[in-house]
């Protein structure tokens, strides 16, 4: 398998991302010493769908994921989680709206203010 950085993916065409993916599942396939006939066979495609994904070609996103399930390789979607998160004009927003300070409702003292006899 190639070894590329991650910044220079951008700079990647989409036919290089495509051979890249391809060589991945390759290499995985290989490692696991699986024919590609077994592989697509547990996949549940033909072998010359997988053989084009291996060399880079046109495949769908259904595809490439029933490869990765049987390689166990679907760890590598952990790329494309998204993580909420609050910009931090919103968290100074929410910090503003909090209360600061407790009061009582009335505005009276209450009973533990009074003066008692000790």
């Amino acid at each position: 398998m190639t070894d590329k950085s991650f910044k220079e993916w951008a700079s990647m065409s989409d036919n290089a991302l495509a051979e890249y993916i391809g060589s991945f599942v390759r290499h995985h396939r290989m490692g696991q010493n699986k024919t590609q006939d077994q592989l697509a066979a547990a996949a549940g495609i033909s072998r010359s769908t997988l053989s084009l994904l291996e060399r880079g070609k046109t495949v769908t996103v259904t595809t490439l994921l029933q490869v990765l399930r049987v390689l166990d390789q679907l760890s590598v979607l952990h790329a494309f989680e998204v993580k909420e998160s609050v910009s931090p004009l919103a968290l100074a927003r929410l910090q503003k709206e909090k209360r600061q300070r407790a009061r009582s409702k009335s505005g009276k003292t209450d009973d533990h203010s009074e003066s008692k006899d000790w």
